[in-house]
């Protein structure tokens, strides 16, 4: 039987809980029996409120040994508690695979484990993750990461997305996929799919904005001063910037670079075309300077969401 243990601290979020407990308790419908058995914890068992006020019972963690553990996300400060880090510490060095839920990821990284790998976490809270814990490489944009038996997702309805990846190696793809179907969602999002679109993120409140937006999506291959998407919104250049900005919050030149490193995301996950071809193809002049935005807005240079990519394939 395979023991999986689902760590919460005070103040945890029962979305972040129960996706993924949800989601493994469903491989008994699915197949109509389980190797799994579930197992709600913390650090002294008992009681534990969420940030909604609902009280979770759980388990005291004790001494148990769990073939996968996960840390749930939810309110960060009491993650941070002694008798919480030690908890978590132990737990995961008896462990053989650990994972993590949206915020879940900052007790992880207390307990060392994330030093040297890749790890992701609700993009709200990325920046917070990196600077707290620089030893990690923290990929802000994925849905999960998995580098060797250390696992992690992002915010809320994304620990579903890892639990079905989890069950996939575990299990097959068949499997996997029954789950899906029988959670009504879509089997599965790739782990290093994007949490969010960069026109999603801009969200402007004027259609003269999104118009330029769009219009610039729609030419991302060809050159798209100012004046350009200007004449595009029916406003003068120097109206179009001010507005742009205060919906946005970015200068129309940096939401442009922003579209092109989406665009070329999608290519080089989903095609062989080479890089000096995507750059091109999305609009910028060179392979180089696709790599600066990359690393600007990401952290790592293009070839790695190749490299990622294949890995999955290959797994």
């Amino acid at each position: 039987m395979h023991r999986v243990g689902f760590f919460v601290c005070r103040g945890h979020d029962a979305l972040d809980l129960g996706g993924p407990l949800s989601t493994f308790n469903l491989v008994s419908t699915a197949v109509a029996h389980s190797p799994y058995e579930l197992h709600v914890i913390s650090g002294a068992g008992g009681p534990v409120p969420g940030n909604s006020g609902l009280l979770i019972e759980t388990s005291a963690a004790g001494m148990s040994t769990f073939d996968t553990l996960v840390f749930i996300g939810g309110d960060i400060a009491p993650m941070s508690a002694p008798h919480n880090i030690a908890a978590a510490s132990e737990l995961a060095n008896r462990a053989s695979r650990v994972g993590s839920v949206c915020t879940g990821a900052f007790l992880l990284a207390e307990t060392g484990l994330l030093n040297g790998r890749r790890a992701t976490t609700h993009w709200r809270y990325a920046t917070q993750l990196q600077t707290r814990f620089p030893l990690t490489r923290v990929e802000s944009d994925s849905i999960y990461t998995e580098d060797g038996a250390i696992w992690t997702s992002a915010g809320i309805a994304s620990g579903i997305d890892l639990a079905l990846a989890m069950i996939e190696r575990d299990m097959g793809a068949d499997i996997a996929r029954a789950v899906s179907r029988l959670l009504v969602v879509p089997y599965r999002r790739p782990g290093g799919q994007s949490q969010f679109s960069a026109m999603s993120q801009m969200e402007p409140e004027s259609d003269r904005i999104r118009i330029a937006l769009n219009f610039a999506r729609e030419h991302l291959a060809e050159a798209l001063p100012v004046e350009r998407l200007a004449d595009a919104a029916r406003l003068s250049p120097r109206q179009f910037g001010r507005a742009f900005r205060r919906e946005t919050g970015e200068t129309p030149a940096k939401a442009v670079e922003r579209l092109r490193v989406e665009a070329a995301r999608l290519r080089l996950k989903d095609g062989s075309e080479p890089i000096e071809q995507i750059a091109l193809a999305v609009g910028f002049t060179d392979p180089e300077r696709m790599r600066r935005a990359f690393i600007k807005l990401h952290g790592h240079p293009p070839q790695s969401i190749r490299r990622e990519s294949r890995l999955s394939d290959e797994r």
